[in-house]
């Protein structure tokens, strides 16, 4: 028997909410399982993803002591139903959400989640408070006012909930963005050149599309393409990619190299590395030469390299609208980062020429991670020279969260 969507969704939603697994991988097996309405089971995992605090506070408000997990995911998949699809009638958002209790066998509690649902619906009144309306928990909207000023945090806090844009980067080998752009409206797909790249406006299922699979573009976020276009790779040069999989950056820079030169990209894991293989014959693309290696860990067979990308890992608190799950984590828990990101970024400056440059990025927005390792760097390596530093805070219509730093190794 085929499970309902909202079976599926709360399945999903356990393995996110109770056993810390990762929202995109989580849904992308379980929609590969399932024959339902998967543009509605998705709607419904980021939707309580994303609105949690939100749902929670709703829900809070008509409880008097919190119920087993499994069943305060049900009530949140009912009030995200109720407050937020206005395509779902009301008393479908309640009497599913009962049907759950019976899917799961706690038909103890299906009174409860029936009187609750029923009472968030005649009670719909959100307060005006940051953390609630943007579902942001309080200790990192605390965090990035204390960094970046109240006045820079409230504008990008919209751009945090409801699904991010799509960007095709043009494959430059072949075509440019008006070209492209062509190419997607030519096969149905609603678009629109913006800047160098093509801002997808429908949906996108990359198997069924044949520019794709023509290596015509590939998927990246503006910020992240911003960055790699930053490195400023040349034709014939030697480049580094130290963190390179899945291999959006590798990807527009062996194009800007014009596909001559030598580029390596390097990851802990094989199976990402094999990403950015089959990435890269699909995009006609022959410079780069994958390999596993330790980022933090010195080899002495890498040659030197004219430019180095040093994109580390991070928090992700810059991409919290593709992984909404992320914002939930405890600031202690990446205490540790900063240390090891200026680790990698120390080892992988070791490679770097006299007179290259290196650029250090990172996805999140925390100053500890950013700035703060640069500085550390520099004070402990005097033969480099900062060029600048720019961060890039998410937006509605743009690029996610980012930030880079552009280094210089003396002559």
């Amino acid at each position: 028997m085929n499970k309902s969507p909202r079976l599926v969704a709360l399945e999903v939603l356990n393995k996110i909410f109770i056993n810390n697994s990762y929202s995109n991988i989580t849904l992308d097996n379980a929609l590969k399982d399932t024959e339902g309405d998967k543009a509605f089971i998705s709607a419904l995992v980021y939707g309580v993803c994303e609105r949690r605090i939100t749902l929670d506070y709703l829900i809070n408000k008509h409880l008097t002591s919190k119920p087993k997990p499994k069943i305060y995911n049900i009530l949140r998949l009912g009030a995200y139903q109720l407050i937020y699809m206005d395509k779902v009638p009301s008393s479908a958002a309640v009497n599913e959400s009962v049907n759950l209790t019976h899917d799961i066998k706690q038909d103890y509690y299906s009174k409860l989640v029936n009187a609750v649902l029923h009472k968030i619906d005649n009670d719909r009144e959100i307060p005006d408070d940051l953390s609630v309306l943007y579902s942001v928990p309080e200790n990192l909207l605390n965090m990035w006012i204390k960094q970046y000023t109240r006045e820079k945090v409230l504008p990008f806090l919209p751009s945090l909930l409801g699904r991010p844009p799509v960007f095709a980067v043009p494959n430059t080998l072949y075509l440019d963005n008006d070209e492209l752009s062509y190419e997607l409206i030519s096969e149905g797909i609603d678009c629109e050149v913006q800047g160098d790249l093509v801002r997808i406006n429908s949906g996108l299922e990359l198997d069924k599309v044949k520019s794709f699979s023509n290596g015509l573009f590939h998927i990246e976020d503006s910020s992240s393409y911003d960055c790699a276009v930053s490195l400023g790779a040349k034709e014939g040069e030697t480049v580094l990619d130290v963190c390179s999989a899945p291999g959006g950056k590798a990807f527009t820079i062996a194009e800007r190299m014009n596909n001559k030169g030598k580029l390596y990209s390097f990851d802990l894991y094989k199976n990402r590395l094999n990403l950015i293989n089959i990435g890269a014959k699909r995009l006609g693309i022959e410079i780069i030469e994958t390999s596993i290696q330790d980022a933090g860990i010195y080899n002495s067979e890498i040659p030197l390299a004219d430019r180095i990308l040093c994109d580390v890992p991070c928090s992700g608190f810059g991409i919290i609208r593709r992984k909404p799950e992320i914002k939930y984590k405890e600031l202690d828990s990446i205490k540790d980062l900063p240390n090891l990101q200026l680790e990698i970024l120390s080892n992988s400056s070791r490679y770097l020429k006299n007179g290259g440059v290196l650029v250090y990025s990172t996805c999140t927005l925390n100053k500890k991670e950013n700035e703060k390792v640069v500085n550390a760097f520099l004070e402990n390596n005097k033969g480099f020279s900062l060029d600048y530093m720019k961060t890039v805070f998410p937006s509605i219509e743009g690029g996610d969260g980012f930030f880079h730093a552009k280094l210089i190794k003396n002559k």
